[in-house]
């Protein structure tokens, strides 16, 4: 609801005297001001793509609607999914929001992105942003190598990633190839190694017949099962299943002791297409997963790092500034399509 001002003048009749012919009266107009309550226009529904799951981030955009009384309506898919229908829709798309899981999947359809304002992008550390302030990251989520505890401890993995190429880890790793975090770990080492040595990690994974899994949540089941040694995900998905079955769980995180891609922090993001005719809701949005209590749903709920300053990490995690992580801009992972054309060359997807 809202208010509206009135103003009513109200007459009063005032004696002032008697007279012998009779009583003078005086009239005095007084202006009385009145707030009378009308019904506001309802904001728009808010049209969100989102390639993060339901499970993990359908709570908090319920909690959203419920602060605010604005509807959410929202398409979830794969982020890369959805960013080939964003630059197939153009700018005829519906959406108002994309929330991503990546930041390669935000850089793919960066022309499509409206430029964010300061107040938004200075809730977060500068690197967790686009450098050209078209996305922002709403929590940090790391690569992490996750292992079988009944085979192996921390001082049986290797220094670096790509020592997994070895001969010895021949039968003992999984990984979700169409996964797009593992995509935009990939394209993060091509950043930082290049083509070649990037390929040829690949070449050596694949020879030492890796199994497949659809997401990283069987992956890590499966090395929880003994069915594999080590598997290659996020780092939040073990702490989902030691919540559920407790640290009985027989798996365990390991960041790699090198600053290689093999542990980089990438972030899940959000972004406002220019088309949308919607913004200041969008913005209101995006401002509400930035803000502590947003930032503490995902460092509580979903064992992300938040990266607002005001918000409490999550004490089941490292401090997200001691993982050995490479120097890479996220804001470069782009070509995730790239990528996808050399998993296919090297026998990873169909």
């Amino acid at each position: 609801m809202s208010f509206v001002v009135a103003l009513f003048s109200v007459l009063a009749i005032a004696a002032v005297g008697c007279a012998d012919d009779g009583d003078e009266a005086e009239v005095i107009v007084q202006t009385v001001v009145v707030e009378k309550e009308v019904d506001k226009p309802k904001p728009k529904p808010l049209v969100v793509y989102s390639g993060r799951s339901e499970s993990l981030v359908g709570p908090l955009i319920s909690d959203f609607e419920e602060v605010t009384g604005i509807e959410v309506q929202v398409n979830y898919g794969k982020t890369g999914a959805l960013a080939a229908t964003l630059l197939e829709e153009g700018g005829n798309s519906p959406a108002d929001v994309f929330f991503a899981q990546d930041p390669g999947g935000l850089g793919s359809v960066d022309s499509l992105l409206a430029e964010l304002s300061s107040d938004i992008l200075d809730s977060v550390p500068d690197w967790a942003h686009d450098p050209e302030n078209r996305w922002v990251g709403t929590s940090g989520r790391a690569r992490t190598v996750v292992y079988n505890t009944d085979a192996l401890t921390e001082a049986d993995l290797p220094d670096s990633i790509e020592d997994f190429t070895k001969p010895e880890w021949k039968g003992r790793i999984g990984w979700a190839p169409t996964n797009s975090s593992l995509h935009a770990m990939i394209t993060a080492m091509r950043q930082e190694w290049g083509e070649d040595r990037t390929k040829a990690w690949l070449e050596g994974i694949v020879a030492n017949d890796v199994k497949a899994y659809a997401k990283n949540t069987p992956t890590v089941a499966a090395a929880g099962a003994g069915e594999i040694e080590v598997g290659f995900v996020n780092h939040y998905y073990l702490h989902r299943f030691i919540a559920e079955e407790g640290e009985s769980f027989a798996a365990r995180n390991y960041y790699t002791r090198t600053a290689d891609p093999g542990s980089v922090v990438l972030v899940a993001g959000t972004a406002i297409l220019e088309s949308s005719d919607n913004k200041d809701v969008a913005k209101q949005f995006i401002k509400f997963l930035l803000s502590a209590s947003g930032q503490q749903y995902f460092a509580a709920k979903t064992y992300e790092f938040p990266l607002n300053e005001n918000a409490k990490p999550n004490n089941l995690l490292p401090a997200i500034e001691d993982i050995t992580k490479p120097s890479i801009d996220l804001g470069d992972l782009k070509d995730i399509k790239g990528t996808q054309e050399l998993l296919r060359e090297v026998g990873a997807l169909p």
